[in-house]
This record gives structure tokens, sequence and C-alpha cells, in this order.
């Protein structure tokens, strides 16, 4: 079990001032029962009241069955009246023992018959409660065993009709505690076979009350082939329970504080948002680099042998290139020296060249 508040306090303060830590055993535990970053499938801890018939009894054998393995459920009577204080405390501890952030408590008095109070927890404290009356109910042994039942740990599609779910705050509420309840481990992605039931709740009006009810109708999917010989096979639903009808008698939702401090997430994961990023229209991420104005004539980079033996071949190549021009430009010249003298420029160097020799 999980410990307390004031149990993982005692155990802190002591472990401050200098006292024995706890085993390895201990502490593997204790890390388990400690916040994550993320969150697992919550557990339910199903519980009856001061009085609970045995109607209401098989309510909480059907709801265990429905959420199983993600629930507990206690056989033991328990004195708690959910919005007492003393309630409250009794059903935080409860939970708090039980390692349990959902708990759905059952009763049954003259006042209030066929009661059901489902709730949810925040940092070992009750967030929200409410109270449901239960007017008609179907269990899974009402339907003889015939309708296959739901895999372990699949997860349900759940359908709300009505607009009270959207336009009234204390049915969204309702609608979001409803969710939480049923929606079991959290998933990235969904294989088509996991989804074998689906769970509608429909908003209507009571004729009697005036209050309204709140139709609970769950199905099995059967999926079948496509007769139109598409790939994606077709669900056929069959009525398998629990169906129940049931009105809301008493809420007791969040102060805006600390439900505002129960939807906070922690920077760890929130993803840190980049910049310069765009995707075009082919999914391509684009990024853009901001750098000052570079001199590209100053930068001195690496030399390997390869770019030496480049630059040598390079530098003579341009010398050949130079001296085959030079040869061109003194073959035109001596054709212009040989138009205008009628001889050519070589000759009248070799005489000179003698006449310097025969003079020494």
């Amino acid at each position: 079990m999980a410990p307390t508040n004031q149990q993982a306090k005692a155990a802190r303060a002591k472990q401050l001032a200098g006292g024995k830590a706890p085993k390895a055993k201990v502490q593997r535990y204790l890390k388990t029962t400690e916040t994550k970053l993320v969150e697992t499938a919550r557990s339910c801890l199903l519980l009856k009241g001061i009085r609970c018939s045995q109607s209401m009894g098989t309510v909480l054998k059907d709801l265990r069955a429905v959420l199983q393995p993600n629930c507990k459920l206690m056989n033991k009577k328990n004195a708690i009246t959910a919005f007492d204080t003393q309630g409250q405390q009794s059903l935080e501890f409860l939970s708090t023992k039980n390692d349990c952030s959902l708990f759905c408590m059952a009763s049954h008095n003259k006042k209030r018959p066929n009661n059901l109070v489902l709730g949810r927890t925040f940092d070992r404290q009750i967030l929200d409660m409410v109270e449901l009356g239960i007017v008609r109910y179907k269990s899974l042994a009402d339907y003889g065993g015939q309708v296959a039942k739901k895999r372990i740990g699949s997860k349900p599609l759940m359908l709300f009709c009505g607009d009270l779910w959207t336009t009234s705050g204390e049915y969204s509420k309702l609608q979001n505690l409803l969710i939480d309840f049923y929606k079991g481990d959290p998933v990235d992605k969904l294989v088509i076979s996991g989804v074998d039931h689906i769970m509608v709740f429909t908003i209507a009006a009571a004729a009697s009350e005036g209050l309204p009810l709140v139709h609970q109708r769950t199905y099995f999917v059967q999926l079948k082939k496509d007769p139109s010989g598409g790939t994606t096979p077709v669900p056929l639903l069959e009525s398998c329970g629990p169906d129940m009808d049931f009105s809301v008698r008493r809420t007791q939702m969040a102060s805006p504080e600390l439900w505002k401090a129960s939807l906070k997430q922690p920077l760890a994961i929130k993803s840190k948002k980049k910049k310069n990023h765009t995707t075009n229209i082919f999914g391509e991420t684009i990024g853009r680099l901001h750098l000052e104005k570079q001199d590209i004539d100053k930068l001195q980079g690496r030399k390997s042998k390869a770019l030496r033996r480049a630059d040598k071949i390079s530098k003579e190549e341009e010398k050949k290139a130079l001296e085959s021009e030079l040869g061109q430009e003194r073959q035109e010249m001596g054709q212009e020296f040989k138009q205008h003298y009628g001889f050519e420029e070589e000759e009248t160097e070799r005489k000179r060249g003698g006449k310097k020799a025969a003079k020494k």
C-alpha cells in the first residue's frame, strides 16, 4: 500500500535529521509512488457505503469487469458519507493507501436509493465528486453470457449525445470525469482489433422529476468483412451491457485554483518551439540561419595534399598558356618587322653579336 502524506513527511524528516535511510526495496517502492512526467492508467477503488443493497453490489462487480485490470474492489462496508469532511478524509486515506486516483462508492438508503458516487483525487486530495441516482440498471448477467465480453485492457469508443454536454458547465465536468473513469491506458496509436466495445451517453429530460436523465449503453463491436470489397472491416454493434439510466443528484466540483493546478503540465513534457523552421507543401523542413557578413578573401582554409597538387598543376597550365601567348606575339612582331625592312629581326641580332665579338 502507498504511504500517506503524514508517513511520507515523517520519513523525509527522519532522513533529513540524519536518520537511517530506508532499505533499497523500500526506496524502489517509494519511487514508484512518486509523481511521473507521463501519467499511466489510473486505478479505481470500488467500495461499499454504510448500507449497500445486493443490486448495488452487482453494479460494483460489473464495473470491476469493465475497468480490469486497473481497479480494486473492497468487499467490506465502510461508514463513509462522501460529502462530509470526515468522509472525504476517509476517502483520501483509502485512495492513498491503495494507490488509486479514482474511486466509486455504492450505497442504498431510503433517502437516496441506488446511490453511486464517482470521484477522483489530485495530489492525494479530492478534486471533484458527482453523486448519481440509478433509475434503471441492466447488468452483464442479464444478457445470459450470450454476448462476448470485452477483452482485458481494451479501450472503449465513447460517444456523448446531447447539447447539455457542451452548454452546461456541470455536465461538461461530468463528461470529463466519465472519460477519465473509463479511458484506460493512454496510447499514441490504436489497433482496430483493440476497439471491441462502444459506450454511448445520451442526455434526455425525465418526465417525472423534471431532471435530465443520462442513458448509458454499452455495445460489443464485431468486425465483419466489408461487402463492398473494401480492406477496412465494417463494425457490427450488439448490446452487451452494463446499461444504466441515472440522474445527477449532487456535485462537488474543484475550485478554479485547484482545477488550474491539476491541468498544469511539467516543463519537461512541453515541446520547445523551433525557431526559423518551416515546412513547405511537400512536407520538407526548411531552416534559416542568420550569420554576420564574412570576408571570404581573408579566410584561411586547411590545404590538403590533393589541393596542393591541384594548385601546382593549375600554375603549370597558366605558365604554358602565358608562354604560348608570348610566342604568338613575338611571331606577329617578327612578321611586321620583315614587312617593313625586308629581312628578319633574328639575322640583324646575329650580325650585331658577331661584330661585338670581333672587336673584343
